[in-house]
């Protein structure tokens, strides 16, 4: 048996999703910004999806950038959010369990003389409310907090964060990765600034993503060149991805109940599975403000290398943490951030699902959990 658990690296491209791509690349070939008919054509297609997109996440459609995936929308409204508005002060603020796309970028603000508070969370992974309080100057300018981590699962409490915010004259920027297809994100509801995801998370193909940005919103965009998505990101848009991640929002709008249900019945398996056998671990965040699709857990009686090798041996496939930093033995920033105990993060697995995940597959990664700490318990 083969299973893959690493849904929240990536997703496969549902069915539907490639039939509506392959649409495009045979039928509606043309550019967008072309004037001629064949043009026009692919710039219906276009205006569709982003019309689309909008209505999904309940935003205008002027608010809709298009983007070649998350990185790029995080770099761009960071970036462009925190140099439209350094006239104003040189405060930013994030959290020390940002996905690195968000990381990064404020490390090299910080490199360009930005002060940055990078805010503390507990052992669910939850910010502290009167840290970000008392982090708020006059001179913030940006505040960066993600939806759901990527690595534990756990929401943060979005409502508190930009009612504090709110209260600031700081812009609010939030990665939505993670919760898209989860969780029910409403950028009109929401206070946020600007808001990034990513269509390979949710069945959609790799290498395209949108950034919102809400209307009159101080913004600078670095990418130069032809008049693309209104002037804000120039470069051939490219549209039967954006096709894709179009149907692949619209599915997972529509079944997000049912698969939010399966998921946390998947969930809930799991953890009784391991009981039953008597296997110790700990949960690695929150039980209670918790995605269903991401289980982080803690296994003392091996090191996460070693427990990934027998697993891929068994054809199991899961990871220690992001994706995007896989192939490197550091020990998770999340973790550490999390708990005090070092060791804690170079015992820790993540296992990711989606609705394509079965009860059988559960059973079975937990059966060679089973012969894994009866092999290591031994020794």
């Amino acid at each position: 048996m083969e299973v893959y658990a690493d849904y929240a690296a990536t997703t496969p491209v549902k069915p539907e999703v490639i039939e509506e791509m392959m649409t495009i690349y045979k039928s509606h070939f043309g550019n967008p910004s072309s004037i001629h008919s064949i043009g026009r054509d692919a710039r219906r297609y276009l205006d569709e999806s982003r019309r689309t997109v909008a209505k999904l996440l309940n935003a205008k459609p002027s608010e809709v950038i298009f983007t070649s995936g998350a990185t790029e929308s995080n770099n761009t409204a960071i970036k462009g959010l925190v140099y439209a508005n350094e006239h104003l002060g040189n405060h930013i603020i994030t959290t020390k369990i940002e996905h690195h796309s968000v990381l990064h970028v404020f490390e090299q603000l910080e490199k360009e003389g930005y002060d940055v508070t990078y805010l503390d969370v507990d052992d669910t992974g939850a910010i502290d409310l009167d840290q970000l309080k008392e982090a708020l100057t006059n001179d913030t300018i940006l505040v960066s907090i993600m939806f759901v981590n990527n690595e534990v699962g756990t929401v943060e409490p979005m409502y508190d964060i930009e009612d504090i915010v709110s209260e600031s004259n700081a812009l609010f920027h939030v990665d939505a990765v993670q919760a898209i297809g989860h969780l029910d994100v409403n950028f009109e509801d929401f206070k946020m600034d600007t808001l990034s995801l990513t269509a390979h998370k949710f069945g959609g193909p790799k290498g395209v993503g949108v950034l919102l940005v809400r209307d009159k919103t101080p913004i600078e965009y670095s990418q130069l060149g032809g008049e693309q998505e209104t002037k804000r990101r120039a470069g051939t848009e490219n549209l039967a991805q954006i096709v894709g991640l179009t149907k692949a929002l619209e599915l997972a709008h529509k079944n997000r109940d049912d698969n939010n249900l399966h998921l946390m019945q998947l969930k809930e398996l799991f953890l009784v599975s391991l009981q039953e056998r008597a296997i110790p671990f700990e949960v690695n965040g929150s039980m209670i403000d918790t995605t269903g699709h991401i289980l982080n857990l803690y296994f003392p009686f091996i090191d996460v290398e070693t427990m990934l090798t027998l697993l891929d041996l068994a054809n199991i496939y899961v990871s220690s943490g992001s994706a995007c930093t896989a192939g490197s033995t550091t020990p998770s920033h999340v973790l550490a951030a999390m708990y005090e105990d070092e060791e804690r993060a170079k015992h820790s697995v993540r296992f990711s699902f989606n609705e394509l995940t079965t009860d059988q597959e559960i059973k079975y990664i937990v059966a060679e959990i089973h012969k894994i700490y009866h092999k290591f318990k031994e020794e």
